[in-house]
């Protein structure tokens, strides 16, 4: 268990009855109930399903690393077990259900695919469809109930070392798919093409997971994968709307989702992007003092990795730059993200994917000045806003400018008078 998480007195003396930890729900408790549910569908070695379809690389160990299919113990459309695309009103227990059904069979392979043997092959291939695949999978032992939240990718389910897997069907494999991945093109280029003809990222994702993509083609762990594919497509709309005129007024935006609360304050001024985020007192990761974290980038965005926001911050300026990519506008903006005790699971960077695109899609108001903006966004936060503002690598910025500016017009004549004079 997490040491950061909970309180091994606490939670004894609390037995999930009291919520002393002052969450609405007891995450050791919720794990238990979402096993219970499954235990009996899940209690053997040999699995047939339909794989929605999803794969999982994981990153322990790296070049060496566990990959393996992702199968749950039902035929049908099972496309809702790992689409976030399809999260959008569902609940975490859902979620939590969800990932409890998809069984991982995993095995430990070299990054390098050029090594790979037939059940790496099927893997790959089960990776390539866009639709559920029925899948037939064979354990060593019987899978542990056990559902690991994730602070990047949705949360893994029961996992057990696999023996044999095979898709009992052929998979539904887009020509362009066929192409992106047989074509010598470089990463960025065959994720920019998928995207730009409108796959989903997390299609994207899975693609580059498995290996598919690049002119060396090698695995990549799924958590690396979202960030590199987000990261990718971000800088490339970044380069497109510094062409776009900026903005004309401040606007505010906000939504509420799995317990997280997205406010968006766009600027008009030249590009720039910060996210600004906090897990409050009694979240997950909260503390008795919550304090404000942040990353930053400007128009010439970033040569290295986020230093303290993580993935959140790609899933997060991805969304804005969509917005304004769509609008064929630029702007200066400053993403806002409290994390409240309702939020009892970490699902992954998805949700913030999804938060802030929802954000971006309900305006609070246009306003003439930055105070007016920044006081509508206040209203609807909890943590004292003064720590965002001392955080704020931008809104810090645009203060000593806005003090620059009133000293220069207050000056503006004594000095062209010295200079007249000198």
């Amino acid at each position: 268990m997490n040491a950061r998480v909970f309180n091994s007195k606490l939670c004894a003396v609390c037995k999930g009855r009291k919520l002393l930890c002052g969450r609405p729900t007891c995450p050791i408790l919720e794990r238990f109930r979402v096993a219970q549910r499954v235990e009996g569908k899940l209690n053997k070695r040999h699995l047939f399903g339909s794989s929605p379809p999803s794969v999982f690389v994981g990153e322990y160990g790296y070049p060496k690393v566990r990959i393996g299919p992702l199968v749950p113990p039902i035929e049908g459309n099972t496309s809702y077990l790992d689409n976030p695309l399809k999260w959008e009103d569902k609940t975490i227990r859902d979620i939590l259900y969800y990932r409890s059904l998809l069984v991982m069979g995993e095995s430990k392979v070299d990054v390098n695919v050029r090594k790979s043997g037939r059940v790496l092959s099927e893997i790959q291939e089960l990776a390539m469809s866009i639709k559920p695949v029925d899948s037939e999978i064979l354990l060593k032992k019987r899978p542990v109930l056990k559902v690991i939240p994730s602070e990047f990718a949705p949360p893994l389910g029961p996992r057990a070392e696999l023996l044999d897997f095979e898709l009992t069907e052929n998979p539904r494999i887009p020509r362009k798919t066929d192409y992106v991945v047989s074509d010598e093109l470089k990463a960025e280029e065959a994720i920019m093409r998928l995207y730009n003809w409108g796959f989903d990222e997390y299609y994207i994702v899975r693609l580059l997971s498995a290996g598919l993509l690049g002119v060396e083609k090698k695995l990549v762990p799924t958590r690396w994968s979202i960030t590199a594919v987000q990261d990718t497509i971000g800088k490339n709309l970044r380069g497109e709307i510094l062409h776009y005129p900026p903005i004309s007024d401040y606007e505010v935006y906000f939504y509420r989702f799995l317990g997280n609360r997205y406010a968006v304050l766009l600027m008009p001024e030249s590009y720039a992007f910060e996210l600004l985020e906090v897990w409050l007192k009694g979240s997950l990761f909260g503390s008795s003092e919550p304090s404000v974290i942040h990353d930053y980038e400007d128009f010439r965005g970033r040569k290295e990795y986020v230093k303290e926001t993580a993935g959140a911050y790609y899933a997060a300026r991805l969304s804005v730059l969509e917005a304004l990519r769509k609008r064929k506008r630029q702007a200066r903006a400053v993403v806002f993200r409290e994390v409240t005790p309702e939020y009892y699971a970490p699902l992954g960077v998805w949700q913030i994917r999804l938060g802030v695109k929802k954000a971006m899609e309900n305006p609070i108001g246009r306003f003439e000045t930055l105070n007016e903006a920044l006081e509508a966004i206040k209203r609807r936060l909890e943590h004292p806003f003064e720590k965002y503002l001392e955080r704020s690598y931008i809104l810090r910025n645009l203060a000593r400018q806005k003090t620059l500016d009133q000293w220069l017009g207050k000056n503006i004549y004594r000095l062209d008078r010295d200079n007249a004079g000198g």
